[in-house]
């Protein structure tokens, strides 16, 4: 067996916190599986949270102030470690950046753009500039990096959640760049599915009616967790765990996906589009 590293307190608000959640486990004589115990989440997900790579759920850590007996402590402070905000992203999006790392499966549906997950660099720093056009330069860089480090969560080989999008055809039919980059923009979604790291379904302009005419979603599964859903408008975010709500969000992506092309015939539909965009032709 390895020996344990200590943890940093200093580091940040995070480590800070599971420090002290680490030593008020280990002098109550608690495994990490013992203080789960009664709670929906795994040891695997509460010793993240003691590392500082992960934080606190509200609804964990009132199962811990009362397992421990800590007064409140851990629900009262997991608000401070929650608003320990990450450079280059909102403050609504923080549970989500952290939870997209640690997910098994993740679904999403974005009708107007790209997801943030598959974005170019070009891509997010047009998106970023759309959405704050009297941002300075450094702003739309640190907020144009952030998306880019999240892309990289399709480098690691070994750690790779199981990634579906479902894309509306719209997206192949009106580019936001100039030629070149859109097919770069394209290429790189059909880059990642070729080498079997998202599974995109492209939902065509004419499939009529279907369940998410309205908004936008991100549904994330985890082996250690309950599921969680998150929504996004132009300046605002939720995110839902409550069982029956995201049960129902699910119901309806299952809908969306099955009114979708399968995804061979979607791989083929942006193959195309960008080899369209390569030889210069308009796009009906």
């Amino acid at each position: 067996m390895g020996q344990r590293k200590d943890i940093d307190g200093s580091a940040s608000v995070p480590t800070f916190y599971g420090k002290e959640l680490r030593w008020k486990r280990e002098e109550a004589g608690l495994t990490l599986q013992q203080l789960v115990e009664g709670s929906f989440y795994g040891p695997s997900h509460l010793s993240e949270i003691e590392r500082g790579q992960r934080r606190m759920p509200a609804e964990l850590a009132e199962h811990v102030d009362q397992t421990l007996g800590t007064d409140g402590f851990f629900r009262r402070r997991c608000e401070d470690v929650r608003k320990a905000k990450r450079r280059g992203h909102a403050s609504y999006f923080e549970r989500v950046l952290e939870a997209e790392k640690h997910a098994e499966t993740i679904e999403e549906w974005c009708p107007t753009l790209i997801p943030g997950l598959l974005q170019t660099d070009a891509y997010a720093r047009a998106v970023v500039r759309a959405t704050h056009p009297l941002a300075p330069e450094d702003e739309v860089e640190e907020k144009a990096g952030a998306r880019m480090a999240r892309a990289r969560l399709f480098d690691d080989d070994h750690r790779t959640p199981m990634y579906w999008a479902v894309l509306s055809e719209s997206l192949l039919r009106q580019p936001i760049l100039p030629p070149e980059q859109e097919v770069e923009q394209l290429e790189r979604i059909a880059t990642l599915t070729r080498r079997r790291r998202i599974v995109p379904q492209v939902l065509p302009w004419n499939c009529g009616p279907h369940p998410f005419m309205l908004g936008t979603v991100m549904i994330m599964t985890f082996s250690d967790a309950p599921p969680l859903v998150y929504t996004e408008a132009l300046h605002s975010g939720d995110t839902i765990d409550d069982p029956a709500l995201v049960k129902e969000y699910l119901r309806s992506y299952d809908r969306l996906r099955a009114a979708a092309l399968p995804p061979e015939a979607s791989l083929a539909l942006i193959e195309q589009a960008a080899e369209d965009g390569r030889n210069g032709k308009q796009r009906d």
